[in-house]
């Protein structure tokens, strides 16, 4: 029987363990995704070609448009809102549903204005396919968003890594069936698919034929906002492989999405669970704002140290991590990928700035910020990309630096605290990040001599240590922190459990 209402908000002392849970289970379903994904994609790259990668990857930059449209934002407003009643939850699937299903056609039917853009007629066909990820994922908006807001980030986890699992499975079949181009369009649609049928399988609710006017404006007026931040950025990225794929070659676009994947890879095994656990954390502490400032400080901390160490090994290690995972073929995406692990720092904070804002339920303020920055960085593409791939990979990066500074003001007036303050976590893993970024590029000249991976696995080990020296020497309460709340969730406790049943035996 259908639930009328969705609120299942846990008592305040409970958020620290529910957020802290919610995060390990998304990055241990990360690590499941991506580690099966270093072999699936190793396989790929060596069954298929740059020109193939650069399709989808042009064919990829659209789709989002079209789901953004169907979801007008209101998953995020399902999230965070004080009350979700059965009314409003089927005015929000009806409403996703029916648009999901009118914005597939349309892209079904402009498909070849795509592949006009992209200078590419190979994208047409795959984007038709690809048309039926706009549906699959605007069918399953409303059930994901129940399961983010009442936090069974368990359950998500599980889901997410089955359907990864089995889309890589299809793909890897369909590749050595000799389908091409299609292994990768196959994985772009069962993973959609399987998340969507395995989320209505555990929830609860069901939508009525209910849609009410009056919800649907609140809605609208919150998710136009949402609409905006995620519309500026994937008209950003569409710009961006337009712009490399025109100049440069399809080809330039595969070794650009090759070296996104890598850095993509590292920040989803150790950050990605941080916008969609903290939206809803922040959302649940707003009104004592204290607290909250003391909870942000706290993960801001926490996550600039989880994902500065991974991404400085990547950012010295790439030479020999790239060939070792994709081939030599793929040399050309190293560099980048060395850049755009440094830029992957940086943009840490925004993930988290992200999520604070929407918390507070003010998506306004950041998509102001989103349309500045994404503007800066698209025509910052436009303007290097006439001297190659790696041009525009440091511009990327100079316009982080610029980003990472304005959020610190942004935030400041947010949380009315000193703007140093809000930037004290940052100055930490600066000092880290060279220190231990310097200790790496010395191991990698003296282990030339060495079997690639062997000289991955010192590099990555030296970078380790010397990165958590550097930290417990200059901010000794950040792995302390990370220690603490990691006690005080599930996993602690199961931890400690286990601990003494061994000892009892």
């Amino acid at each position: 029987m259908a639930h009328t209402s969705v609120n299942e908000q846990g008592p305040d002392d409970a958020v620290g363990r529910q957020t802290t849970s919610g995060v390990l289970w998304l990055t241990a379903q990360k690590w499941v995704i991506r580690l099966l994904g270093f072999v699936t994609i190793a396989v790929l790259t060596r069954l298929l070609s740059p020109e193939d990668f650069g399709t989808v990857a042009a064919a990829s930059t659209i789709l989002p448009f079209f789901y953004l449209l169907s979801d007008l934002g209101f998953a995020a407003y399902i999230v965070q809102v004080a009350k979700a009643d059965q009314r409003m939850l089927s005015t929000a699937f009806w409403f996703s549903l029916s648009a999901g299903v009118v914005l597939g056609a349309v892209l079904f039917a402009i498909a070849p204005l795509a592949g006009i853009l992209f200078a590419n007629p190979e994208v047409v066909p795959v984007l038709r396919a690809l048309s039926l990820w706009v549906i699959f994922t605007a069918f399953g908006s409303v059930p994901l968003a129940i399961l983010r807001r009442t936090m069974r980030f368990r359950v998500l986890a599980g889901q997410g890594a089955i359907a990864a699992v089995i889309a890589q499975v299809v793909a890897m079949v369909m590749a050595f069936s000799g389908l091409g181009v299609w292994a990768l369009v196959g994985q772009s649609l069962v993973a959609p698919a399987v998340t969507t049928v395995l989320a209505w399988t555990v929830i609860h609710w069901r939508p009525t034929l209910a849609f009410n006017r009056r919800e649907f404006a609140t809605m609208t007026r919150f998710g136009a906002k949402v609409l905006g931040v995620e519309f500026v950025a994937m008209l950003r990225a569409s710009g961006e492989a337009a712009v490399i794929s025109s100049t440069l070659g399809v080809a330039a676009l595969g070794y650009m999405n090759i070296a996104q994947r890598l850095v993509q890879v590292v920040q989803d095994l150790t950050g990605s669970a941080i916008v969609p656990v903290t939206t809803v954390a922040f959302a649940r502490i707003r009104e004592d704002r204290e607290r909250l400032l003391n909870a942000y400080l706290r993960a801001l901390r926490m996550s600039y140290a989880a994902l500065s160490l991974p991404l400085t090994i990547v950012a010295v290690a790439a030479p020999m991590i790239v060939p070792l995972l994709f081939g030599e073929a793929w040399a050309t995406s190293y560099p980048i990928a060395q850049i755009l692990a440094i830029a992957g720092t940086l943009t840490v904070g925004a993930w988290l700035d992200h999520g604070l804002f929407y918390g507070l339920g003010k998506p306004g303020k950041w998509f102001v910020y989103a349309l500045v920055i994404d503007a800066v960085t698209l025509t910052t593409t436009i303007l290097l990309v006439r001297f190659g791939l790696v041009a525009v990979a440091w511009g990327f990066l100079a316009v982080c630096v610029v980003a990472t500074v304005s959020r610190w003001f942004l935030v400041s007036g947010e949380l009315s605290a000193p703007v140093r303050k809000i930037a004290s976590p940052f100055l930490f893993v600066v000092i880290a990040v060279v220190v231990s970024g310097a200790a790496g590029w010395g191991v990698m000249l003296l282990t030339r001599s060495l079997p690639d991976w062997a000289s991955i696995l010192v590099i990555a080990v030296t970078v380790s240590v010397v990165h958590l020296s550097v930290t417990r020497l200059i901010a000794p309460t950040v792995i302390a922190e990370g220690l603490a709340v990691l006690a005080r969730s599930k996993w602690g406790k199961r931890i400690r459990f286990l601990r003494s049943g061994e000892d009892d035996a």
